[in-house]
């Protein structure tokens, strides 16, 4: 079972486009907000980021975490 799931993550991984198309245009949005002196639009983007890096990562260990939750609750009771 373990293998079969390390392997999909594995493709998963494999698998993911580059999607950086959209970095220069963000750059160049920054650059000029912080050169007039609007930090704000800046500080929003960065904050946009952030929220985008933790999602996938509180969303997988919450999945670990219901099915070890699960597995440990089938061992009980399969004792």
């Amino acid at each position: 079972m373990f293998k079969k799931i390390f392997f999909i993550v594995i493709l998963f991984i494999a698998n993911t486009t580059m999607t950086i198309a959209q970095c220069a245009m963000c750059r160049a949005s920054v650059g000029s907000n912080l050169s007039e002196g609007k930090g704000v639009i800046g500080s929003g983007i960065n904050d946009g980021i952030l929220y985008l890096l933790s999602v996938p990562y509180i969303a997988i260990g919450t999945m670990i975490y219901i099915w070890y939750r699960s597995a440990k609750k089938n061992r009980v009771v399969n004792a």
